[in-house]
């Protein structure tokens, strides 16, 4: 398992030094990820904040993300609740796996995110199948690419 960033072809942000997502103490579950992006995120409105990362992960284990806690406290919500990283994301054909994360501003208020300020946190998970349902599809792309 490793932490590492997309290929320069698939960066949202090419000239920006990337901070790989971080664990803040050593018992800490989550690992922050970074903006890369200075934004007003207005009332109402949804953004996509591109990590420019990515993360290589044995098959049985996902990644989830959530927002951070001191975000949420603000307003901000991820829009799909809660954020599935899935092994074969990584180095995908279309983005190399670059980690986008959805948010939506609930309040009724600008709020304000920098370079550098944490937006999400990320948790290693282990899942387990059920034995008798079986696929053999192959992800084909990135975002969203697994429902088309």
């Amino acid at each position: 398992m490793k932490l590492e960033v997309v290929r320069d072809n698939c960066r949202k942000f090419p000239t920006q030094n990337i901070i790989l997502p971080t664990r803040k103490t050593s018992h800490s579950a989550g690992y922050d990820f970074y903006s890369n992006e200075g934004i007003f995120i207005s009332p109402n409105s949804t953004h996509i904040f591109w990590t420019d990362t990515k993360v290589e992960l044995d098959e049985d284990l996902f990644l989830q993300v959530s927002i951070r806690s001191s975000l949420a406290a603000q307003g901000l919500i991820l829009s799909n609740g809660v954020g599935i990283i899935d092994s074969d994301y990584y180095s995908n054909e279309s983005n190399d796996g670059n980690i986008g994360i959805m948010v939506t501003n609930l309040s009724n208020n600008y709020i304000k995110i920098q370079p550098g300020d944490r937006i999400a946190q990320g948790i290693i998970l282990q899942y387990w199948t059920v034995g008798n349902i079986k696929t053999t599809s192959k992800r084909k792309g990135g975002l969203g690419s697994t429902g088309k």
